[in-house]
């Protein structure tokens, strides 16, 4: 796929005049405040769009932790861009996490697509010959601390036909387990085992991976714990094994403890262009159900990953539910699965 597809992308020609950066907020499930950083590379009359998702709860001036101007002027091919983005330090100091490096590439290397599209007067399914399609998807939560089946229950009562990825944790009873499992609306369940979390009870864990495999039979089963005896309790269910937070390039994969049934490819968490064409190759060649994965997206980052989903990966459960889902308690005039994919004229963003 990437042989064809990213030359393609690559010769596109790119003026790039300059950028700005703003910030956008929303509020989230549990009264959170969600900001992201928005990306705006200008040029030839046209400008492109990118998302940041890095923005921590505790960073004041967001904007701060990006240099006052950045070297990208020029006239490029989308190519020479993103090599030349490569060698550019975006960050007035080391980032927290390495990640936040590869969130900010992927904001610009975006915001250079999207422009150098707009610049040509053409959307990315045209020029890669991909046919959009609508997009199924679910969406994902916690069930809050304590957790309880309200989250859920606000959900379906406007959306009954809502489809779900939850995040499983040890305070999970076993009446909690059944009351979810009845709704028979979960496609993922998230075990979170692959963030290097503070594991405080080894024995709870491990029960509650045994009600969680048994309540859900059909559930993908997602990153699951390295310890022994999870490894031991998800090896039978080999057929449904899936995973996100290690996914990063196709060799991460050769790498997982247990072999996937399943991908959730993050494209901010890939980090580059030509990097997630390389991995959306593999797991085709490799026949693996693959879904697309957001991290918080507030505008036009979640409109790309949409599109993306819509050209690569339409029939999984994408956890790319539209923003508004991720609210306290969802509006009830919230389009529905499958999403209409719905690309802009030019460009790579969703119209809507």
């Amino acid at each position: 796929m990437s042989d064809s597809l990213w030359p393609r992308l690559a010769e596109l020609p790119l003026v790039v005049e300059g950028y700005e950066l703003g910030t956008l907020s929303a509020e989230m499930a549990g009264g959170q405040v969600r900001t992201t950083i928005q990306v705006r590379i200008h040029g030839a009359g046209h400008d492109g769009l990118g998302e940041d998702v890095g923005v921590m709860p505790e960073d004041d001036d967001p904007l701060a932790k990006v240099p006052a101007a950045l070297p990208l002027a020029g006239e490029w091919t989308l190519e020479s861009f993103c090599d030349h983005l490569g060698t550019v330090e975006q960050w007035p100091e080391p980032p927290r996490w390495d990640l936040a490096r590869l969130w900010r590439n992927w904001a610009f290397e975006s915001a250079a697509l999207d422009l150098a599209l707009r610049q040509a007067g053409a959307p990315l399914h045209e020029v890669i010959e991909r046919e959009p399609r609508p997009v199924r998807f679910v969406n994902s939560l916690g069930l809050g601390d304590p957790p309880t089946f309200d989250p859920i229950a606000r959900r379906l009562e406007h959306h009954p036909g809502l489809r779900f990825k939850v995040d499983a944790v040890p305070a999970w009873s076993a009446e909690l387990v059944e009351q979810v499992a009845a709704t028979g609306a979960v496609e993922i369940v998230d075990f979170k085992g692959r963030y290097g979390l503070e594991i405080e009870d080894d024995g709870a864990l491990i029960a509650m991976y045994e009600r969680v495999i048994e309540a859900f039979p059909d559930a993908l089963l997602e990153d699951g714990h390295e310890l022994p005896g999870a490894i031991a309790l998800l090896e039978p269910e080999r057929d449904r094994i899936s995973y996100d937070a290690p996914i990063h390039s196709k060799e991460d994969i050769a790498a997982l403890p247990l072999a996937p049934r399943a991908l959730n490819i993050k494209p901010c968490r890939v980090g580059d262009l030509r990097t997630l064409l390389d991995l959306y190759e593999e797991v085709e060649a490799r026949g693996l159900i693959t879904y697309g994965g957001g991290m918080g997206e507030l505008d036009v980052g979640r409109g790309q990953i949409q599109l993306l989903a819509s050209l690569f990966h339409p029939d999984g459960p994408n956890d790319t539910a539209p923003s508004g889902y991720n609210e306290d308690s969802p509006a009830p005039d919230l389009p529905p699965s499958p999403l209409d994919p719905r690309p802009a004229a030019t460009g790579f963003r969703r119209t809507g």
